[in-house]
């Protein structure tokens, strides 16, 4: 089975009700669930906490049965540095590594699909992970 990380994003669209992207990121979301696990990291969930008030609404928007909760791999956080590195070569600008970097790696070592609406990122930096994005 393809297990799919998801972005917070896309989470975060679908407990908000975006009324531009909800419908898109729920129907994603439901794809990805029927082919396989759903993954997320510290990273996703702490980007997702801030809609909620309390850790245990929080945790019932993301019942542990179905988003499997994964650790950051330490060969993650070599290869998000590296992201980072090549990001700021071409004079990005942001001081410290963005939390797609370490989204995007863990996709990367872990051989994770990844469920994102904001792909620009993760194709530049993560070309071998398979994105479940809108096109372009």
């Amino acid at each position: 089975m393809t297990t799919t990380l998801v972005d917070s994003n896309v989470l975060l669209d679908i407990a908000t009700e975006a009324p531009a992207w909800s419908a898109w990121s729920a129907d994603a979301l439901a794809n990805a669930a029927n082919e396989g696990p759903l993954v997320i990291n510290a990273i996703v969930y702490a980007e997702v906490s801030i809609g909620f008030s309390t850790i245990e609404e929080l945790d019932d928007a993301l019942p542990p049965d179905v988003y499997e909760r994964e650790q950051l791999p330490f060969e993650a956080g070599f290869l998000a540095g590296k992201a980072f590195l090549a990001y700021r070569r071409r004079r990005g600008t942001r001081p410290l590594p963005l939390p797609d970097f370490y989204i995007g790696a863990h996709a990367a070592i872990n051989g994770h699909r990844l469920l994102t609406r904001d792909a620009r990122r993760y194709r530049a930096y993560f070309p071998t992970v398979q994105l479940l994005a809108p096109p372009p």
